[in-house]
């Protein structure tokens, strides 16, 4: 399944923002935990499968392999996907500020 422009996976938006900063791999995995402050922790297999089909999609490129890490980094059609993405769930909280009426707790 390729990525159409719809909402992302998590782990896709996830590895898009970290990969503003080019990255491997195994970093990858630690800045994915760090950046959502725990909250989503990211095996080898999920991360090496959204790599694979992102690349394909043209949303990140391999910059660098030396045979032993792979160097990825995001694209300007990744980085334009994931404003997008951003843009999209932004616009999910504000419109959900009714949960915020009335409540006083």
């Amino acid at each position: 399944m390729s990525y159409n422009g719809g909402p992302m996976t998590e782990a896709m938006y996830y590895v898009l923002l970290t990969l503003m900063r080019p990255n491997h791999g195994y970093q990858l995995m630690q800045s994915i935990t760090e950046v959502s402050k725990g909250r989503l922790t990211m095996g080898p297999g999920t991360l090496y499968g959204v790599l694979s089909r992102m690349q394909k999609d043209g949303l990140i490129a391999l910059t660098k392999d030396d045979g032993r890490r792979k160097i990825y980094e995001i694209t300007k059609e990744g980085e334009h996907a994931l404003r997008i993405e951003y843009a999209r769930l932004k616009s999910l909280i504000f419109d959900s500020s009714i949960l915020e009426e009335g409540n006083d707790d």
